[in-house]
């Protein structure tokens, strides 16, 4: 499979043409870092919007961290995958550890990208959520249940490429859900990218401090 996009940035630009509908004091970009955040700011210039992040955090099975047991995200909320913590037998103290550990994270991503800003306004707003690509679509989920639950206006499921199981499942999460590609095919993420190098920190935080402020809460 040859690379469909170059990099994030070009991806962005073109993930920016299927969302110029959305435009107006009420659109609020949001990006799931860290990857997502170069292809936030491109729809995000695009729709000349405001950007931020919605940080999500999975809750690894200890001893088996790529299982997810759950996940929190910004906002306090948590969600816990029942598919898993059922067979496997996993106590609410086991949960509660792991979700303090990556709440701790969770809140210093957000301390290091905000800078000191206060959250975003959430209420009413319609809100374009963007991630550089959807695998199992769990990530996006969490996020899209925290944005129901801070009473957002529309949410809107958008990335450059996104497994077509995923893609389905997020149209029934979402108000709606917009992707470039959506292919049969789908290994991974990275493979429909030229350059899929890793977002640092400071990349994040230099393209939110050039981006359009959201509304403080």
């Amino acid at each position: 499979m040859h690379a469909q996009f170059s990099n994030r940035v070009e991806a962005g630009r073109q993930l920016a043409g299927k969302l110029a509908k959305y435009t107006g004091p009420e659109v609020l970009v949001l990006a799931l870092p860290r990857g997502g955040v170069p292809v936030a700011a491109e729809v995000a210039r695009a729709l000349h919007a405001p950007l931020d992040v919605l940080v999500v955090r999975k809750l690894g099975l200890p001893g088996h961290e790529e299982l997810a047991v759950g996940a929190i995200a910004s906002g306090g909320l948590q969600v816990v995958n029942a598919g898993v913590v059922g067979p496997h037998g996993v106590s609410g103290q086991v949960i509660a550890a792991v979700a303090a550990r990556e709440q701790r994270e969770l809140a210093r991503r957000e301390l290091t990208y905000r800078a000191g800003r206060p959250a975003p306004v959430i209420r009413g707003q319609t809100v374009i959520l963007v991630d550089d690509g959807v695998a199992t679509g769990a990530t996006m989920r969490v996020a899209i249940a925290a944005l129901r639950q801070a009473r957002a206006g529309r949410i809107i499921a958008a990335a450059p490429v996104m497994a077509r199981d995923s893609y389905f499942e997020l149209r029934s999460a979402a108000d709606e859900c917009v992707a470039l590609l959506i292919p049969r095919d789908f290994a991974a993420v990275g493979g429909f990218y030229a350059d899929f190098g890793q977002t640092t920190d400071e990349e994040v935080c230099a393209l939110l401090a050039g981006a359009m402020p959201a509304r403080p809460r």
